[in-house]
């Protein structure tokens, strides 16, 4: 386990990385712009350079935006998920400090491309391993549960708003650039994990009681617990069925393997849900 929790966050610092290259080498010298709070920080810095004329780096005021989102996170999402975010908050803000705003190419399609691909396998690779990004994730995941609707529409919204800012700010050019960035580090992603994708747990488990207890202190999620035979043996079991997101799937896989490690577990993709996605509906 220590070893794994070591990989886990040498991933998510090789993604802060990413995210920091796809910003200084590509997208903020084309003023073209990230997706999520990234992008939104990255929209201050140049509000705060061209029009009140002070130099604010996009490393330091995405720190600041994730400073209240963390804490937020902590008691609203899960102590673990919020650990891995600030780690990656951080190493972000730390490279992009670090590393020069540099222009490898004068093609704006060039580095909208090229920093839509890094910066999505910087996200994907995160994701991937169950941590985060920080910021527009953690928002996103806490109004999908409160508001029962997918974290995609979030994630949408804020990103239409930096869009038309762009454009409003800046070029209606920087918009459109700005749109084909944000559907290339999409489309990256969605090849690395597809984030906003819920799925359907089954657990043939001895320990029901043990394992639903350690699953509603860890997430917001309603189980529904059925009996169960096994066919061969003809022991009496409990099939626990849940709904829950990727980013859950992590938690879910540890708290299974210490309560239960003999447990069958069953995940399969939920294409759609009806009904209230929360703890208590069940």
């Amino acid at each position: 386990m220590f070893l794994f929790e070591a990989k886990r966050i040498l991933i998510v610092i090789f993604g802060s990385l990413l995210n920091a290259i796809s910003l200084n080498f590509f997208l903020i010298g084309a003023n073209v712009y990230a997706s999520g709070f990234t992008g939104a920080a990255q929209l201050m810095s140049s509000v705060f350079r061209d029009v009140l004329g002070i130099g604010i780096g996009t490393g330091v005021l995405l720190f600041i935006l994730n400073i209240p989102v963390a804490v937020f996170g902590w008691f609203k999402v899960g102590k673990g998920f919020t650990v891995y975010s600030i780690i990656s908050v951080i190493f972000t803000t730390l490279f992009l400090t670090i590393l020069p705003v540099i222009e490898l190419s004068q093609d704006i399609i060039l580095n909208a491309v090229f920093g839509g691909v890094i910066g999505g396998i910087g996200v994907g690779i995160t994701l991937k391993l169950g941590a985060s990004t920080g910021g527009m994730d953690i928002v996103a995941m806490v109004l999908s549960r409160m508001k029962d609707k997918p974290i995609g529409t979030y994630f949408l919204l804020l990103n239409a708003v930096i869009i038309a800012m762009a454009g409003i700010l800046y070029e209606p050019e920087n918009a459109l650039y700005t749109m084909l960035t944000l559907y290339v580090t999409t489309y990256v992603i969605d090849a690395i994990h597809t984030r906003h994708e819920k799925v359907t747990a089954m657990i043939i488990t001895h320990k029901a009681d043990e394992l639903q207890r350690a699953i509603h202190n860890k997430m917001v999620r309603g189980i529904t617990i059925i009996p169960a035979k096994g066919a061969y043996t003809k022991e009496d079991k409990n099939m626990m069925y849940l709904v829950i997101t990727r980013y859950e799937l992590y938690d879910l896989e540890k708290i299974i393997s210490e309560i239960d490690p003999n447990a069958f577990t069953n995940i399969v993709q939920t294409t759609g849900i009806f009904g209230f996605f929360r703890r208590d509906s069940n």
